[in-house]
């Protein structure tokens, strides 16, 4: 009985700890929230590393009001996780999502991806339902190369989802990654060859406001 109450508390130990990983990053988001709590309707990006490292998305994205609410690491079952606290409570306009790459990465199928983005979207529908969703593709990396066709064919499965649904968008980013003879380019990184740096931030920027600027009125 000791036995098994102790492989209990293991179990319960582990999982807390799985769903606490990045309460100390939504409790700073909360704590600025109280300071100053953005406003309503504005566009909100939610997503891992390659958001919370985009320091220089105010400049970028300049001329629109936006919230960054990215938290490195995370997966696309976080954002679901986590959803009131980053997401609905401020009651976006568009939401811009960048989930996937490290899923990929951590051994999700594709398919998984596509389903955990699914419960995002019904997430959205019932608690902002105003708001249009656009979800960022998968981009490629040379930290990454070897799941390159998974991180494709996650970001094919949800394209076609998008098209089929009203007020859900796909931008395809990855594309832009690559030279004309098809190779990635190699001068886009930052020394782990996974993040951008400030040359990749100018391509991924130049495709996000391209989205804004057909879209965002």
């Amino acid at each position: 009985m000791k036995k098994l109450l102790l492989i209990v508390a293991l179990l319960v130990s582990q999982f807390g700890f799985a769903q606490k990983r990045f309460e100390n990053e939504i409790k700073a988001f909360e704590k600025s929230d109280s300071l100053s709590m953005p406003a309503p309707k504005q566009i909100l990006l939610v997503g891992s590393s390659s958001f919370r490292l985009w320091t220089t998305y105010k400049e970028d994205l300049i001329g629109y009001s936006v919230i960054n609410r990215g938290f490195g690491g995370s997966v696309m079952s976080d954002a679901n996780e986590y959803f009131e606290r980053i997401v609905s409570k401020y009651q976006p306009k568009y939401i811009l999502v960048y989930e996937g790459d490290n899923d990929i990465a951590s051994g999700k199928s594709p398919e998984t991806v596509l389903e955990d983005f699914k419960i995002f979207v019904g997430k959205v529908k019932k608690q902002t339902p105003k708001a249009t969703v656009a979800y960022i593709a998968i981009r490629p990396s040379i930290a990454r190369v070897k799941i390159v066709e998974q991180q494709r064919k996650a970001n094919q499965l949800i394209e076609a989802y998008c098209k089929s649904e009203k007020k859900l968008h796909f931008i395809d980013v990855q594309k832009h990654f690559y030279l004309p003879n098809g190779e990635l380019m190699q001068d886009i990184f930052v020394a782990d060859k996974l993040h951008l740096n400030q040359k990749g931030y100018q391509i991924w920027t130049a495709a996000i406001k391209k989205y804004l600027a057909k879209h965002v009125k």
